[in-house]
């Protein structure tokens, strides 16, 4: 989470107000409250949505006997959960518009007001993507080396690790640059000085998107390269004979693994590029009042950044195909059910139905 986003965030609520912190003022029209109102109800709706969606992919995942093969893509299923369950809870309550006052007030401010358990989910979520692709890397481009050496403890000490680093990235940032003032939250705008406030924005980007990036292009880079090495292999086998069935189908299982999260990873790039942008802009603009404009693109950036989140388990519902077939067998038992019910009723009605 930058510093921009949740200074814009804040402001917004705001009818009209200057900051020492900024030295912008920020005047905000009804419709701007009206589009405010909406992004709220609309962010509410997909983190259900969302909830509902990773709940079902994480009981296919389990079904499926993934969770004991795939761990690292199971707890990125249970961060995603976390994040969707957060944006209902989080949005809901701001909706209700509380008076924020005394302790309780910063409280409400510092953990809803942030969205800091929205954050903590979104940003362990990205750790995690960064995690999969290089414990993916290891297992296609150094088989023999992930064997000997990539132990059960490493990947769970790397599960803990976008946690912690999740949790203390946020907390070390909301702390010194939140208050609530005359009524009203601001997270994340109180900082020491201009070049502060840039060089947290510039972290964040560099941290969580420009490197996250280079991670996924290099391990996934090679990781093509290298299957397509091992269908070169596999096909001169197949071409003189060998009994390679069992080979081709631990591939095709693997393949299928790495398109899924070259998909995601691709998915995070589109999603959450639009957000970097806008805040960049409102860095380079002049202009000391925030138009209507913005306002608009803040919501429009944010709702794709929190849509992204919702989005990933209906990839793996659609792309991985573990979960595809638990989830096609869950809706065939229920049509199935649903047209027993409907044939038993229908006899039913045949046997009450009096003589003419």
């Amino acid at each position: 989470m930058t510093d921009g986003d949740t200074t814009v965030s804040s402001h917004l609520s705001v009818v009209m107000t200057t900051t020492e912190d900024t030295g912008v003022t920020i005047v905000t029209s009804s419709s701007s409250r009206d589009a405010r109102f909406y992004f709220q109800l609309f962010v509410v709706i997909i983190g259900v949505i969302g909830t509902v969606a990773n709940g079902l992919v994480l009981y296919a995942l389990v079904a499926s006997k993934q969770h004991k093969k795939h761990v690292l893509i199971v707890h990125q299923n249970v961060l995603d959960l976390f994040s969707c369950i957060s944006l209902a809870i989080t949005y809901s309550l701001k909706l209700s518009n509380v008076s924020l006052t005394g302790t309780t007030g910063y409280w409400h401010c510092v953990i809803i007001g942030s969205d800091i358990l929205i954050w903590c989910g979104s940003i362990g979520s990205i750790i995690n993507l960064a995690i999969i692709s290089v414990e993916r890397y290891l297992k296609v481009v150094h088989p023999i080396w992930s064997k000997k050496k990539l132990r059960n403890w490493m990947i769970y000490s790397a599960m803990a690790f976008a946690w912690i680093a999740a949790i203390i990235y946020n907390l070390s940032l909301i702390f010194p640059t939140t208050n609530v003032i005359n009524g009203i939250c601001h997270p994340y705008v109180i900082f020491w000085s201009q070049s502060v406030k840039l060089f947290a924005f510039f972290w964040d980007f560099f941290s969580f998107y420009v490197l996250i990036l280079l991670i996924f292009i290099f391990c996934y880079g090679r990781i093509l390269v290298a299957v397509r090495r091992q269908a070169r292999v596999m096909a001169s086998h197949s071409a003189a004979g060998s009994n390679t069935a069992p080979q081709v189908q631990s591939n095709q299982i693997q393949t299928n693994v790495i398109k899924t999260m070259i998909l995601v990873c691709l998915f995070y790039a589109i999603f959450w590029l639009p957000k970097y942008i806008f805040l960049l802009l409102i860095k380079l603009n002049q202009n000391p009042h925030l138009r209507q404009p913005f306002i608009f693109g803040y919501y429009g950036t944010l709702f794709l950044a929190f849509l992204y989140i919702c989005t990933n388990p209906f990839i793996y519902a659609i792309k991985f195909d573990p979960v595809k077939q638990v989830l096609i067998r869950m809706i065939s038992c229920k049509t199935s059910e649903e047209v027993v019910e409907s044939d038993a009723n229908a006899r039913m009605g045949t046997l009450r139905r009096p003589p003419n």
